[in-house]
């Protein structure tokens, strides 16, 4: 196992075999997200089952979908377009510089330090070094010690399939994260909470590292006046209990036209009893990770009922012994209240009457900029309002989630939410240095614009200023 005193070893065992392997072929490349795949592949039932233990239960159903899926689909998305990712690109060059010509040429960037939360303790560790393998670089990975069953079996997973020089793994308490975090990596990509990932962004400054930072916050879901409710209440059902809530992109609170609240609560009502007839013992709703993750809800839901919420359970009283609880529709919130203060991560969905979209639109906009938007409706005109006068990390229309799967869409946040990018094409980018080649060639009228100069160099360059 690796820890503090391994990180000084690790970071510079990769860093000669990136010296030596600076441009790694595309068949090297490609044979190291073949043996990605694999280890997730062939360890399906492994995974399912360690990230179940330590979250206290996880629907197997949810990790094949949410875990094991994602990542199979990131690696068969980047070894299908890895040769075209990697290729050296013509750009055009001004008339006046020819023959000379222009091109841009990916370069990896050496090795990437990746962070990964508990709330997808698979694919938030892997999904991002599918990009960082296929643009050939190095990788270290911190994985959460929140979910130690699934990070030592990553940990001997990728020992078992990776050389150190090429892949591994540092697992480790909250010390060995800071140590990690002040490496001074070519990038380090963190996913988390925005507290946590402010420190992240300073520790790595002092070695001017650059960060893709995956954050959270409060994601709003607007149902717009045009909005079929019996369509779009499973959806976004599913968008909030998926993993029970846990989701960095998981709506966080519902703008609701003020007449259509009791018309909302009926429908979501209906839609959750569908997918889910009973919480207790049900396969397929997921625990909450802890029991301090589990308080803290708790701690939510007081605060609110508090200061004269209304608090509707959708479903039968939780299993705190099991830190099984059902979602919980609130409503009456207020800004004063912490539910609307910070991001939630759990079965709780704070509801938000308004009287017009442009009310909407400006309840969203005093608020930092989330990490996700989602619009429910059939009105073009206000869909389309909603995406030009809000900003967000990224736009689901009338569904939740899915803009997150689609490997042709860069994902990230803006913001409190995030910065830089990844997934697909976007993460090749992201983990690659983009280095400008300009050729020039033995003739050229550039050899005029040198010392010493005269008449000559004079019409040359009024003539340059008059075509530029």
């Amino acid at each position: 196992m690796a820890g503090v005193q391994d990180l000084g070893r690790l970071l510079a065992l990769q860093r000669r075999a990136y010296a030596a392997e600076p441009m790694p072929s595309r068949s090297a490349r490609a044979a190291r997200l073949e043996r990605l795949a694999a280890l997730v592949e062939r360890n399906e039932a492994a995974f399912a089952a360690a990230i179940s233990e330590d979250f206290g239960h996880r629907s197997t159903h949810e990790t094949g979908l949410a875990e094991i899926f994602v990542v199979l689909a990131a690696v068969r998305h980047a070894l299908r377009r890895l040769g075209r990712w990697m290729r050296e690109r013509r750009v055009p060059t001004a008339i006046y510089y020819r023959p000379g010509y222009s091109r841009i040429l990916p370069q990896p960037l050496g090795v990437i330090g990746i962070v990964s939360p508990w709330n997808y303790p698979l694919q938030l560790a892997l999904g991002p070094a599918v990009g960082a393998l296929a643009a050939g670089n190095r990788v270290l990975l911190k994985p959460s010690e929140l979910t130690p069953r699934c990070s030592a079996l990553i940990e001997r997973l990728v020992g078992a399939h990776f050389a150190e020089d090429e892949f591994a793994v540092v697992s480790g308490d909250a010390a060995v994260g800071e140590a990690f975090v002040a490496l001074p990596f070519d990038h380090l990509l963190f996913t988390g909470s925005t507290a946590v990932g402010r420190k992240v962004a300073l520790a790595a400054a002092k070695n001017l590292t650059p960060v893709t930072l995956e954050l959270g916050g409060k994601s709003p879901a607007i149902i717009d006046p045009s909005c079929e409710l019996a369509v779009a209440a499973p959806r976004l059902a599913l968008g909030k209990l998926l993993n029970a809530g846990q989701t960095c992109i998981a709506p966080d609170y519902a703008l609701v036209p003020a007449g259509r609240v009791d018309a909302f609560v009926a429908a979501m009502r209906a839609a959750v009893a569908a997918m889910y007839p009973r919480f207790t013992d049900n396969d397929d709703y997921t625990s909450i990770v802890s029991d301090r993750h589990y308080a803290r809800l708790e701690q939510l839901l007081a605060d609110a009922r508090a200061q004269g919420a209304q608090l509707l359970e959708l479903g039968e009283p939780a299993e705190a012994g099991r830190r099984r609880m059902p979602p919980v529709l609130v409503l009456g919130a207020t800004d004063a209240m912490q539910i609307m203060r910070e991001e939630i991560f759990g079965p709780l969905l704070p509801v938000v009457p308004y009287g017009s979209i442009g009310e909407a639109i400006d309840y969203v906009n005093r608020r930092d900029r989330p990490l996700a938007l989602y619009w429910f409706g059939e009105d073009a005109a206000s869909r389309d309002a909603v995406l030009a006068r809000t900003a967000a990390g990224g736009v689901t229309v009338n569904d939740c989630l899915w803009h997150f799967a689609q490997e042709d869409l860069p994902f990230g946040g803006i913001g409190p939410s995030g910065m830089g990018a990844y997934h697909g094409e976007a993460g090749f980018r992201t983990f690659s240095k983009e280095k400008p080649v300009f050729h020039q060639p033995a003739l050229t009228g550039m050899s005029l614009m040198r010392p010493p100069y005269g008449r000559a160099f004079e019409r040359i360059a009024a003539l340059l200023r008059r075509i530029a």
